[in-house]
């Protein structure tokens, strides 16, 4: 017979890992962690979620391209891209005529997002690579997305700061931030949306405005301060920078190679650029 101890143990046990590995999906145990649990869904990703693609249009891809008209060819950088969810909507709007580049940590949900958005591979480019740092120069990007990922970093300010690094004065930031039953069981890892709010102002972030968006998240708007850069032409390739000593990168054949610290960036047969994964040149 077990002992009523044992049973107790494997109880708490059992709701231990529901908790950090499916309810917190990874976000107390590394983004390691994080990236695998992601990487076991990739091919079923887009049916769990249940969006739809109106939805996405209303809320995501039409007031993005709206908020980027005026500027020629803007580039977007959407960090923790998933399946590229949001550079589609982006596309599928008359009024978006730049590029994005889209990056993640977990490997396999960007091969699903090349497959995903096949249609404009020709107007993105996708990074494996975390979040913090970015492997990007500063006041780059006319607009910097992050949606559902926040809480599953080691630090929300971290990776913020990062976002609106690379982002260029007067450029859009759009993010989420977790809210309701979902916060309650994430503790740490999420805040109230004033506090949320304060904390993107003390980045140096104006114009901030929340907006209810799904259930357990708003979607928050914001404008980086500072000298309007917008209209400038950027090529995307150029932009990319070696993640370890941020110095501009070399390609060389099927590979991004640092000049500097002598790091080489294989590019994978879908033309993920794999920053995770390090070489050093001979």
């Amino acid at each position: 017979m077990t002992p009523l101890w044992l049973l107790f143990f494997l109880v708490l046990l059992v709701a231990f890992l529901y908790w950090q590995l499916v309810v917190a999906e990874g976000a107390y145990l590394g983004r390691t962690v994080v990236a695998l649990l992601y990487d076991l869904v990739a091919k079923r990703y887009n049916g769990m979620k249940q969006f739809t693609d109106e939805d996405d249009a209303r809320f995501l891809g039409l007031p993005l391209s709206l908020s980027l008209q005026g500027i020629p060819r803007p580039l977007v950088l959407d960090v923790a891209t998933g399946t590229s969810r949001l550079p589609l909507a982006l596309f599928k709007q008359s009024t978006f005529h730049g590029y994005v580049i889209g990056l993640d940590n977990a490997r396999r949900m960007l091969h699903t997002a090349t497959e995903y958005v096949a249609a404009y591979r020709d107007r993105m480019t996708w990074v494996w690579q975390h979040a913090v740092p970015l492997p990007f120069p500063a006041d780059t990007f006319d607009a910097v997305t992050c949606l559902e990922a926040l809480e599953f970093m080691p630090s929300t300010r971290e990776a913020l700061a990062e976002c609106i690094r690379v982002l260029r004065p007067g450029g859009v930031l759009l993010i989420t931030n977790r809210i309701r039953s979902g916060a309650r069981w994430m503790p740490g890892k999420t805040m109230r949306p004033l506090k949320f709010e304060a904390l993107l102002e003390s980045l140096g972030q104006t114009d901030i405005t929340t907006q209810v968006w799904q259930y357990d998240y708003d979607l928050v708007w914001s404008l980086k301060s500072g000298e309007d850069h917008a209209g400038r032409v950027v090529d995307p390739i150029e932009v990319l920078r070696c993640p370890v000593c941020q110095s501009p990168l070399d390609r060389v054949e099927a590979a991004y190679v640092c000049p500097a610290c002598a790091r080489r960036y294989l590019i994978g047969a879908d033309g993920v650029i794999e920053m995770c994964r390090v070489k050093r040149n001979a």
